[in-house]
């Protein structure tokens, strides 16, 4: 396994993070485990999960799953740089979400205990608060890192002018501020090239992009359904809408002689400024086949025809739409 550095910080992570949303609704907790395990011994040493993941308010279903793991594996969570998130909704009070210091504080604590540790290696904001004052926010951050509860902080969400906002002011407390940054980024989903890619550039935030199958669109979706697998109807709908690129796409992935989810996470990859891929594997066979993508190097050649296929802004912003 070939490490990264996760931004400008000197933390070596995993070129691809286990993300964890599926473990509760989509896998059961003894897979999930298992997941876990296995994903460590094959060097994937990054996770991320979420305070809401699990989606039963105030529970925090995923992130006690993976406190169980810690407790029942002594050893295990020094091996992890495990990354979690607050903002969402997790109680009915007033302040049981978004980013107040208030609820900062609790949050953290709250994800803490259902971890089962002392730590948070990278604490993220899930979303822009727009109604808490950076002041406020840096004060809970720099208050979290000072009592060793958080070692780093990050984003998620966020659009290029936050991230810019946010670290300049972090700089005026001479505090380190945001190192990564959370965000919609594949093939079909590129608006992020307009701003966010050149802030994480700017400010040395490392890029970790979710979704980046679009939703299963991009990993051999028009194959499966050939297959007969069945697709949710929203991915039926976005095969439809995109069924002329798609057929594209897939016949490149064949005469590349890569599977098209490969290809997917071996262009992310190709970016400098992506640190490590999310993948949500529900199956070991899912891990152990999305590290095949950290072997393909891409022609440029290759790159151009994926441009074409899935043209992105064209360009960072203003030059996508200006002189």
């Amino acid at each position: 396994m070939n490490y990264r550095q996760l931004g400008r910080t000197g933390l070596q992570v995993s070129p691809l993070c286990l993300g964890t949303m599926n473990f509760g609704p989509e896998t059961s907790e003894q897979d999930s485990h298992r997941i876990m395990d296995e994903a460590l011994g094959l060097g994937v040493n990054f996770f991320d999960t979420a305070d809401v993941y699990g989606w039963k308010q105030g529970e925090g279903v995923t992130e006690q799953i993976i406190g169980r793991w810690f407790e029942a594996n002594p050893g295990k969570r020094d091996q992890v740089v495990l990354a979690t998130k607050v903002y969402g909704k997790m109680g009915d009070g007033p302040n049981d979400q978004r980013l107040s210091a208030y609820h900062i504080r609790k949050a953290c604590e709250d994800s803490l205990r259902r971890l089962k540790t002392d730590h948070i290696d990278l604490y993220q904001m899930h979303h822009i608060d727009r109604a808490t004052p950076w002041e406020e926010v840096w004060q809970a951050m720099e208050w979290l890192v000072q009592q060793g509860m958080v070692l780093y902080v990050g984003s998620s969400n966020f659009a290029g002018w936050n991230i810019a906002q946010a670290n300049t002011l972090a700089a005026q407390r001479h505090f380190m501020g945001l190192v990564a940054e959370q965000s919609l980024y594949n093939l079909n989903a590129r608006m992020v090239e307009l701003e966010v890619v050149p802030a994480c550039r700017a400010f040395g935030l490392g890029l970790i992009p979710w979704s980046p199958l679009g939703g299963g669109l991009l990993g051999g979706a028009l194959r499966k359904a050939s297959e007969g697998r069945r697709a949710s109807e929203r991915t039926q709908q976005e095969i439809e809408k995109h069924r002329p690129a798609l057929e594209k796409y897939e016949a490149l992935c064949g005469e590349l002689g890569h599977d098209p989810a490969d290809v997917a996470l071996a262009w992310l990859l190709h970016n400098p400024v992506v640190t490590a891929p999310i993948i949500g594997p529900r199956t070991s066979e899912q891990l152990s086949g999305s590290l095949k993508a950290l072997d393909i190097q891409l022609s440029e050649d290759a790159l151009k025809k994926l441009d074409e296929i899935w043209p992105g802004p064209g360009n960072q912003a203003p030059e996508a739409y200006a002189w």
